[in-house]
């Protein structure tokens, strides 16, 4: 349904990896949190001190990786160790 409707108005889909772990990493530096488990709502990055609303950063970041296939081509996952 939603890539049907995105068709009708000239959109595009882009899906992103499930396990890319988009509330888990800081909208503003980039830094990946080791551990958030899902009670915690809110949560500052150890590194640049930002506050961040955990749904909030996860469609900031959602945003960013799907912007960055539609610009590169090529598919988001979680970063590599």
């Amino acid at each position: 349904m939603l890539e049907y409707k995105a068709g009708w108005y000239g959109r595009e889909v882009i899906v992103v990896d499930r396990w890319y772990p988009s509330s888990k990493t800081c909208s503003s530096c980039g830094t990946l949190v080791e551990s958030l488990p899902l009670d915690i709502r809110e949560w500052t990055c150890r590194d640049c001190g930002v506050v961040h609303d955990r749904d909030v950063s996860a469609a900031r970041n959602s945003l960013a990786a799907g912007l960055a296939v539609s610009a590169c081509g090529d598919g988001v996952g979680p970063p590599r160790s």
